[in-house]
């Protein structure tokens, strides 16, 4: 049964009335005809009287069974190793085996070999290398250089997800290549995350393919991002999801208040890439809120924020933090979907500082400023959210709300996936000012379907399905006249 534009604005009214009486938070009660999400996460990481969103994935049994392979000891491991070259700086050795960014390479790709080895040929390592031309913080031609493993999807391997940590460092001068930079936290971190999913998802199969990268050059201005976002646009290759780990080494603020259990995600609202025509729709139907990003950081929140991960991913609506960026940043402006996640609150004594002690305080970035055991949850986020990505299928394409008349109903149509499992649809809605998918409408396996809501008072999504239940983010609908 459909639900009725009555029985859906009772719904949503009484809800916001007992929010209002209670204090809590309004959240609309489903109606007839729809499922909703309403049992709270087992997690201690979860808030006080949270709920989860409407949408919430809980975590299959595989997933359970995935994330209990992430190993602290492993991720400190990583860690340390890459601290130990000394300086991982851009412009530093290149030939030396054992100091500087280029023993470092080495290292990386040794280890992801290693883990390709276990994949039955599913995974391949790969050095992505460059030459970058002299400009701001490069005074001479300089070879930059990604270390990649690509493991290649079962099912639908033209549909990628990438994760990334970039394993240059630096201190407090920017050109300084030689003084020791330990990067631990910025981002030997992030490195850590992305290889620690590289060795557990090697000897499993993903439907779609998942790429492992530690990228070079992010100190002297994202070169290298801006090499394999370039080279993945140039392929016309099928990006559907990026995630950056830069700085989540440390739950530790400046301050010495601690955050164990929380991480943020930084997911822009208007586009990087957005053209003349794409912003003139924007202005007038909305969306800001409701770009692929925010629906991808959405989707971590669906998959991620729950006792599988034992965190609470913080969703920051910006592109990064003030003065600064991330490697996600390159993706976003070729129009691919992309965020970064950063550790709760920073100290910055830790991160772009020369090793010294200063009026009795240690500053640079240290391994004994780490917390490893909050890096490997930060890897079972991204994991849960990678994992299900790739096992899911594709987010909807051709998502449009039919314009032709004026009605109070709402008409979606969409294109039907070509995905071998693809069981259906879901309509999802919310108020235009809620930040989660409040309903939820399984719609069966079509590409049209009316809701009698007002498409001029809410925000509607459309998601697939997959024979195992499992759901792709949101794709959010242009108008269709």
């Amino acid at each position: 049964m459909r639900p009725s534009r009555r029985t859906v604005l009772t719904a949503t009214g009484a809800a916001t009335a007992a929010a209002c009486t209670s204090g809590g938070t309004a959240e609309a009660a489903p109606s007839a005809g729809s499922s909703s999400a309403v049992a709270p996460s087992a997690g201690a990481a979860a808030p006080p009287g949270s709920r989860p969103p409407a949408t919430a994935q809980p975590p299959t049994r595989e997933l359970r069974a995935l994330l209990r392979e992430i190993d602290p000891d492993r991720v400190e491991a990583t860690v340390r190793t890459l601290v130990s070259f000394g300086t991982r700086h851009t412009l530093s050795a290149q030939d030396d085996p054992v100091r500087g960014i280029g023993a470092a390479r080495d290292w990386l790709l040794a280890e992801l070999r290693s883990y390709a080895e276990a994949s039955g040929g599913r995974m391949t390592a790969e050095l992505q290398s460059y030459v970058q031309e002299p400009g701001p913080r490069i005074p001479a031609p300089t070879r930059i250089t990604n270390v990649v493993a690509t493991l290649r999807g079962s099912v639908t391997p033209e549909r990628i997800y990438v994760v990334s940590g970039h394993y240059d460092s630096r201190v407090t001068d920017v050109m300084d290549a030689t003084s020791d930079a330990p990067g631990a936290d910025d981002d030997a971190s992030g490195v850590a995350v992305a290889l620690e999913l590289a060795r557990v998802m090697a000897r499993r199969r993903p439907a779609s393919t998942i790429v492992f990268a530690a990228v070079a050059g992010e100190e002297q201005g994202l070169f290298g991002s801006a090499y394999m976002a370039q080279r993945f646009k140039a392929a016309g290759a099928d990006v559907q999801g990026m995630f950056t780990n830069d700085i989540v080494g440390s739950s530790t603020a400046d301050d010495g208040t601690r955050d164990p259990y929380t991480i943020r995600l930084f997911a822009e609202g208007v586009p990087s890439s957005e053209t003349a025509e794409q912003a003139a729709i924007r202005r007038s139907v909305g969306g800001e809120n409701d770009t692929a990003t925010r629906q991808l950081a959405r989707f971590v929140r669906d998959v991620a924020d729950n006792d599988a991960t034992g965190m609470n991913v913080r969703v920051i609506y910006r592109r990064d933090r003030y003065r600064r960026g991330g490697d996600h940043i390159p993706f976003l402006e070729r129009a691919y979907p992309a965020a970064r996640f950063t550790e709760p609150a920073e100290d910055f004594a830790h991160q772009h500082q020369d090793v010294r002690v200063q009026d009795g305080k240690q500053y640079g970035d240290l391994p004994e400023f780490c917390d490893f055991a909050f890096i490997a949850r930060v890897a079972r986020v991204n994991g849960a959210a990678l994992w299900t990505l790739a096992q899911a299928p594709g987010t909807p394409r051709g998502a449009k709300i039919v314009t032709t008349n004026l009605t109070n109903a709402t008409e979606l149509v969409w294109t039907r996936g070509t995905e071998p499992d693809l069981a259906g649809y879901e309509v999802v809605w919310r108020e235009t000012t809620a930040p989660e998918w409040t309903h939820v409408v399984p719609v069966g396996d079509v590409t049209r379907h009316e809701v009698d809501l007002s498409k001029d008072n809410v925000f509607f999504g459309v998601r697939a399905v997959n024979a195992k239940g499992l759901k792709s983010p949101v794709a959010f609908p242009d108008p269709q006249s």
